[in-house]
C-alpha cells in the first residue's frame, strides 16, 4: 500500500529562499506551457501534449540564455508540471474540474521531488539542489520505500513535506461476512446520523470564526494594494481561514477513524452537492460541512483497514420512504423533520429514517456482490402471525 505522511519543515533563511525560487521555477513552467496550448490551439487550431511536446523543450530552454537559470532547480519537479496540466485539462474534458489556470504567487506553492537526491532522515529532509538539510518534525514512525516527496508552502509561510512510502504490504481482504453495518445520513444541524440513532451535530466552523473573519477581511480591504501592510493583513486572513480548516479536519478524521474501527461496512448516500450549492439560502452551510470531503476520509479509511465502503445510487427514495413497511410518500420537504407513516402509522425522525433506508439498500447491493450478509442484521422482518401458528391453522384445514 501507499502511505502518505504530512511532516513539518524549518528552513533556514538560505533555504526558505531556495524552496521560494523552486516554487517560481515550478510556477513559471506550468504558466508557460498553458500558454503555449492556448495559443497553439486558438491560433492553429492545434492540440499540443504538455506532457510529451512541452516537456522536452525544458532541457533545451535550460541550454539558452534566456531561461538558462532552469538548470539551477530540480529537473523533475520541473518536469512533473508538465504531468500536471495535462491531468488538469484531462479533468476539465471529464467535467470533474474547471478550465487549468494560470498559476500566481499568493497563495498555496509546492513542489514535487522524486527519489534519488531526496532523501528522509531523523529528523531531516534533503532534495535535490538545496543547501543542506531541513530540519523537519517527524512526528510518526515511517516504515517503507521512500518514492517521492511534495513540499509545499501555505498561504501564511508555513513549509510542509508529504512523504509517500510503499510499505511493501498488500491492500488487507476486507471480510466475506459482514455483520456490522452502519447506514449513515449526512445534514446540516446533525452532519452526521447513523442508522442506529447515533447524531453527530454539526460543528459550523465558519459560523464560528465568521466575526473574526469579517473583522480581519475587513481590514485587509482597507490597506492599500502592493503596500507591507497589506500583506500582513493578507497573512491574518490566510492564518483564520487555517484554522477553520485544521479544526474541520481534525473534526472529520476523529470521526471517520471512528465509524471505521466500529463498523466492518459503511453505507453512504450519493449526494449532488454542485446541484445543492446553488440554493443560496444553503450553499455556505453546505460548503461548511463538507460533506464530500467527509466521504473521502471514511473512504480510505475503510481502504487500508478491510473494510467495506459503499455510496449508494443517489436516487434512492431514502428519506420519503418508510424503513418499517417500506411505503414511499409522494413527497416530503425540508422542513417536515419527523412524520407518521400513513400506511404502517409507524413514527419516524426523517434522519434516522434516511440512515435505516440508506443501510437497507447498502446490504442489498452487498448481497448482489456476492458478500454474506447474515440474515439477523440483515432486512428480514418478523411476520404478523408466528410460525407455530399458521402451522397449526394449516393442520386444522
Amino acid at each position: 500500500m501507499l502511505t502518505a505522511t504530512k511532516i513539518r519543515l524549518y528552513p533556514t533563511d538560505e533555504q526558505a529562499e531556495f524552496l521560494n525560487r523552486q516554487f517560481g521555477a515550478v510556477r513559471f513552467v506550468w504558466n508557460k506551457a498553458l500558454h503555449i496550448k492556448r495559443h497553439q490551439y486558438r491560433v492553429h487550431g492545434e492540440s499540443v501534449s504538455a506532457k510529451h511536446d512541452l516537456k522536452p523543450l525544458i532541457a533545451a530552454a535550460k541550454k539558452s540564455r534566456r531561461y538558462g537559470w532552469l538548470a539551477d532547480f530540480d529537473a523533475m519537479s520541473l518536469q512533473q508540471a508538465c504531468i500536471n496540466l495535462d491531468k488538469a485539462f484531462k479533468g476539465f474534458f471529464e467535467k470533474r474540474t474547471k478550465f487549468p489556470r494560470f498559476k500566481r504567487k499568493h497563495g498555496t506553492q509546492s513542489s514535487y521531488h522524486c527519489t534519488g537526491k531526496t532523501a528522509l532522515g531523523d529528523n531531516r529532509v534533503t532534495i535535490p539542489k538545496c543547501p543542506g538539510h531541513i530540519e523537519a518534525v517527524v512526528h510518526r514512525q515511517t516504515a517503507g520505500e521512500l518514492k517521492s516527496i511534495t513540499v509545499t508552502r501555505t498561504p501564511t509561510g508555513k513549509y510542509f513535506a508529504s512523504c509517500l512510502f510503499d510499505d511493501g504490504q498488500l491492500v488487507p481482504e476486507r471480510p466475506k461476512v459482514v455483520e456490522q453495518i452502519v447506514g449513515i445520513d449526512v445534514g446540516l444541524t446533525d452532519v452526521c446520523v447513523e442508522s442506529n440513532g447515533r447524531k453527530t451535530s454539526n460543528p459550523r466552523f465558519v459560523k464560528r470564526a465568521q466575526r473574526n473573519l469579517r473583522r480581519k477581511q475587513k481590514s485587509l480591504s482597507r490597506k492599500k494594494k502592493g503596500s507591507k501592510n497589506r500583506a500582513k493583513a493578507r497573512v491574518l486572513v490566510a492564518g483564520a481561514h487555517e484554522r477553520v480548516a485544521n479544526a474541520r479536519g481534525d473534526f472529520q478524521h476523529n470521526l471517520s477513524r471512528r465509524l471505521v474501527d466500529e463498523n466492518q461496512a459503511i453505507i453512504v448516500e450519493t449526494l449532488n452537492i454542485k446541484g445543492m450549492q446553488k440554493n443560496h439560502c444553503l450553499a455556505k452551510a453546505i460548503a461548511d460541512a463538507s460533506w464530500y470531503s467527509l466521504r473521502t476520509k471514511i473512504a480510505y479509511k475503510a481502504e487500508r483497514a478491510g473494510k467495506h465502503h459503499l455510496a449508494i445510487d443517489r436516487w434512492a427514495a431514502t428519506s420519503k420512504t418508510c424503513s418499517d413497511c417500506g411505503f414511499e410518500c409522494e413527497e416530503m420537504p425540508l422542513d417536515v423533520r419527523d412524520w407518521t407513516c400513513s400506511n404502517c402509522g409507524s413514527w419516524h425522525d426523517r434522519d434516522i429514517n434516511a440512515a435505516v433506508n440508506v443501510r437497507h439498500v447498502g446490504i442489498l447491493e452487498l448481497r448482489a456482490g456476492g458478500w454474506h450478509v447474515p440474515v439477523c442484521g440483515g432486512l428480514r422482518k418478523t411476520g404478523h402471525a408466528p410460525a407455530a401458528a399458521v402451522e397449526a391453522e394449516s393442520r386444522a384445514a
